[in-house]
């Protein structure tokens, strides 16, 4: 199985996809050594897995660690941990509930709604200015520049401190790779702290005065007298970032590096804008962005015959599952008229994610606004894989126009 599943190879992360089909044929679940997880391949188990109450993204709400199995982390990472462990994506009920429910009191429709002119201006002056250069990168002048900027104008963060938050996101999401490293460790921790204490500054300042943003709203949100701690707050807005633009800077260049080798579909998007909703849709299923979601398993549970027991991980292949034949006609093709189509790239269950709506706003925009204003818009060279392979991204995408 080693053989097959390589996460640090750059030939499997440049094409996965091979290694994947291979998985689904073997089996619904295998063992991997050098991560100690097992491996979930198929749409079905990773559907229903999602939405199982008895797997959890932690297992602190009912064990501790000694009791689980788990040797406890490092002393020296415990600010990561700290503000990770408080963020929605790594809790469970009951503190999960009561906390999605008062950041979905700030963080309404209506608040996704009233940013959409936002995400179109921004999107606008980015393709223009992209238009005038002639080219470039696109990851580093479209892609990313666009839900770092949405997410800060949220948050309400000061225009000149945007350039930090790019790097603290990077170092932070280093931590969600397999197997990281000392010195990812380190860089995560740095990170942490920084952002912790930037973030604190920032709800000192808005509790003195309030403001039309995020935070702001996350200060005032209530529920039967029950608020946010700051550090549920911090957290919170740690976590609207890292979640809120990893996926849609992969998306968006994966995304353009699918087109450029699908030529077809790409001349059918042009001709047609009207196709870019499942446009969208399909290329976040097609090159999927977030490749594994682990899971915790809180009680023992079956898969394909196979029992797997209580303080076992989980490592949900999200890529796999949105290429199974068995779930998708013609699964290896792009069709980006593909109506049906259940991909599990914003996850499922308690923990799908808050942010996909904004998201699916970005990415329409970027890419519409470069289909509009740059129809002409070609690769330049061959790009590569970065070396994560969990949120899964190219270093750098070059094309002239």
């Amino acid at each position: 199985m080693d053989a097959l599943f390589e996460p640090w190879s750059p030939q499997f992360v440049a094409d996965p996809y091979p290694a994947f089909a291979e998985l689904r044929e073997r089996g619904r679940v295998h063992w991997f050594e050098p991560t100690r997880q097992w491996l979930v391949p198929h749409h079905a188990d990773v559907s229903a897995l999602l939405r199982d109450r008895r797997l959890g993204r932690t297992y602190l709400h009912r064990f501790t660690h000694e009791e689980f199995g788990r040797t406890p982390p490092p002393a020296a990472h415990e600010p990561f941990h700290r503000l990770n462990d408080h963020g929605l994506l790594d809790l469970e009920a009951p503190d999960h509930t009561r906390i999605r429910r008062l950041v979905t009191k700030a963080f309404t429709p209506r608040t996704v709604q009233a940013l959409e002119p936002v995400v179109q201006r921004l999107a606008a002056g980015l393709v223009a200015d992209f238009r005038k250069a002639g080219g470039g990168d696109l990851l580093a002048e479209v892609a990313e520049p666009l839900p770092v900027a949405v997410i800060a104008e949220m948050l309400g963060i000061p225009e000149s401190d945007r350039p930090l938050l790019r790097p603290w996101s990077a170092d932070i999401c280093g931590m969600y790779e397999l197997n990281p490293s000392q010195e990812t460790a380190a860089r995560a921790v740095r990170a942490s702290i920084e952002f912790s204490a930037y973030l604190r500054e920032l709800i000192a300042v808005r509790r003195e005065r309030p403001g039309d943003d995020l935070v702001s709203a996350l200060i005032a949100a209530h529920d039967e007298g029950d608020r946010l701690s700051e550090q549920e707050m911090i957290s919170t807005c740690v976590l609207l970032l890292n979640a809120g633009h990893e996926a849609t800077v992969n998306t968006t260049a994966n995304g353009w590096w699918t087109l450029f080798r699908h030529p077809g579909q790409l001349a059918a998007l042009r001709a047609d804008h009207s196709l870019l909703s499942t446009a969208v849709e399909e290329l976040m299923r097609y090159d999927t962005p977030l490749q594994l979601f682990e899971r915790w398993v809180l009680d023992d549970i079956e898969i394909g015959g196979v029992v797997v027991p209580r303080g076992s991980e989980l490592a949900l292949l999200f890529g796999s599952a949105n290429r199974d034949g068995t779930r998708f006609d013609r699964p290896d093709t792009l069709d980006l008229a593909r109506a049906d189509n259940p991909h599990v790239s914003f996850g499922a269950g308690i923990h799908y994610c808050l942010g996909a709506p904004l998201a699916r706003i970005e990415l329409a925009a970027s890419f519409g606004e470069l289909l509009r204003r740059c129809p002409d818009m070609r690769l330049a060279a061959e790009p590569r894989f970065k070396g994560g392979f969990v949120i899964r991204g190219l270093e750098e995408l070059l094309v002239e126009l």
